[in-house]
Parts: C-alpha cells; structure tokens; sequence
C-alpha cells in the first residue's frame, strides 16, 4: 500500500543513516493489559529477553494473562515458529525465524524499546537500499486485547524494485492443549494484496519460497477461509505482494511511490466475542484465530488473535457499536481487578 505522508518517508531515510552508525541490539518483552509480546532485534517473536510465559520453554511470543495472574504463550510452545521475510525482483531475499532457518541475509540497522513498545529496522544485506521498519505498539481502539505491528518498507536504491512481497508465519500453540489447537482464518476472498494462504505454521518465511503454494505441505487452508480447523497441530501462513516500489519519488502526488505500509495485529482475548469485537474495532481485513482444542464453541479460556489491515481488504467483522466496545473495556478491567486481588 502507498504510504501518504512523504515527511515520514524522508524521516525514516535519514533515520536509517543514523540507525546504521551503530548502538546496542537487544530483543525485548512488552506488556499492555492482559497481553505480552516477545520481539527480537529483526522483528520476529518468540524472545528470551524479559520473557514472562510460563509454557515457553524460556521464550515469549504473544502471551495472555490467565485468571491465574499466569501468562500463557500461544507461539513459543514446541517449536519457535513465527517470522516474517521480505523479497524483490524475484531474486533477494532475506527472513528471520528462530526455528525456521533462522536469520538469514537481514542486518539490523536498529532497535529500540519501552514498556510497551518496539521498533525495529533492518535492510536487505545484499540489497542495503531495501529497508523494513516494524513499530509495535498497542492498538488504537482495542489496545488492552491487540498490539499493532506497524510494518513499512522503503525503496532507498533510487531504481525501481518489482514484485515486492512480504511474508508472515506462525505455529500456533494455544494453551491448555498446546500442539492440538483449532484454527480460523477469514478474509482470504476479499484482501487484493494476498498472493498465498495456508495453514501450514512451519512453512519458510522467505517469500520466494513457494513450495507448499499448492498444498499448504499437507495442512490445506491453501488461498480459502477456514472456520475452526483441527484439532491439530498448524498455524497460519500469508504473503502479500505490493508490486513495484519506485525508486524515485514523483513529487506531483501525495504518495510516495517508493513505500509501502501495512499493519499486523498480535493479541488475545478471554473468549470468541471480545476477540471478534477487537477485530472489527480495529477494522482488520485478514485474520487468523488460534483456539485451544475443545474451546472452538466459545473460544474460551482464550482465543489469540493474528490479523492484518493496509492490505487491500476490506473490515472482515462489522465495527462494533459504541456500547459493546464499552462493555469489552468494563469486562477486561473487571477481569484485571480480579487478577489483582488474587496476586494480593
């Protein structure tokens, strides 16, 4: 999608220079309400750094605060299988997944973090003038269920780049029965920038790596809506292709032709309603539900959330009314006050 404010663009051009003169890399774990996420230096989940889940193995992805006061991790259980790539021309490439190839042809140019929020920006190693920034932050209107993840890529090369494609991937693992969840994904019929979906949470994060297009390697869901999926084992996968990115701007429009920006939305909620109703206040065009075998009725004790707007779609779940939204904060700040008198 084309970004609309070319003050930022040139903000983050001149960032970026700054960015690469150095500082000190360090992945972090922020929490807002009854959400916490773990970001590495490139911008992928499932970090070590501050980590708060209690079934991680060490490591948190997105978690949720349990009634127990407990946060439970619906990524970093089993295999740390979440990352995202980019690529352009047809021909460079570069992704980050703890599990899945690791980090491969990305430097980090920065990383900075607060309580509640990171950013991260790297470039293409073999191709430096491809610059990926992702902000996390919590989200504008359901910000105590969702993170928002912020993702702009930049065209600095001044020649065009075609066939710009950004990739991202995740294996679910919702607690209670982790490695035996119920998937959901809605949205495929209708978002112009998806060019592959499927369920298939181990899939590469490279997005010129199309062997499972067809397939889905065996976990189906390929370029479909799904509804309740499993028990099983599985996850979501989705690529986006964004065209061209010009490499010089065209000072006559509005839009800088040499970026493009979307958003991603990471998060949970106790049940299937709250969830559902984050989805349609945050207007998101592309989602995936994670649900733990046996809760695919209500979506309880929780329903972890993995969405996208920016991407050519349009709002899957009607925008709630203001008083449902208002009824969605008075029951999680119920439910945080409870929390906090068993702690006490």
């Amino acid at each position: 999608m084309k970004f609309t404010q070319k003050a930022l663009t040139a903000s983050l051009m001149a960032a970026g220079l700054l960015f690469a003169a150095g500082g000190a890399h360090a992945a972090a774990t922020i929490i807002n309400g009854s959400i916490a996420l773990g970001v590495n230096d490139e911008g992928h989940l499932n970090t070590t750094t501050g980590s708060v889940s209690v079934n991680g193995g060490g490591r948190t992805g997105i978690a949720y605060q349990f009634p127990t006061g407990a946060f439970e991790d619906a990524t970093a259980p089993g295999c740390w299988c979440e990352g995202w790539g980019v690529s352009a021309n047809g021909a460079s490439s570069g992704y980050a997944d703890v599990s899945v190839g690791g980090v491969v042809n990305l430097t980090v140019d920065s990383f900075t973090s607060t309580a509640t929020t990171v950013t991260s920006a790297v470039h293409l190693t073999s191709l430096p003038g491809l610059l990926v920034t992702q902000a996390y932050s919590p989200a504008d209107n359901a910000p105590t269920v969702l993170f928002k993840d912020v993702v702009t890529i930049t065209n600095t090369t001044g020649s065009d780049l075609t066939d710009v494609k950004y990739v991202r991937v995740m294996d679910w693992d919702v607690p209670p029965t982790e490695f035996s969840e119920d998937v959901t994904i809605k949205g495929t019929g209708t978002t112009t920038l998806l060019e592959n979906s499927n369920l298939d949470g181990f899939a590469s994060p490279d997005p010129l790596n199309t062997t499972c297009d067809a397939t889905g390697c065996g976990y189906g869901g390929v370029n479909i809506d799904v509804t309740d999926n499993g028990p099983t084992d599985h996850g979501a996968y989705f690529r986006f292709n964004f065209g061209t990115l010009a490499g010089v701007d065209d000072p006559t429009t509005q839009e800088d032709e040499r970026v493009a920006t979307f958003t991603i939305f990471y998060g949970a909620a106790g049940n299937e309603a709250d969830a559902l109703a984050a989805i349609g206040a945050e207007s998101i065009e592309l989602f995936s539900l994670g649900q733990s075998n046996g809760g695919q009725t209500t979506g309880e004790p929780a329903t972890f959330i993995f969405g996208f707007s920016g991407v050519g779609g349009v709002p899957v779940v009607p925008v709630p009314e203001p008083a449902s939204l208002a009824l969605l904060g008075i029951g999680l700040a119920g439910l945080g006050a409870t929390r906090r008198r068993k702690q006490a």
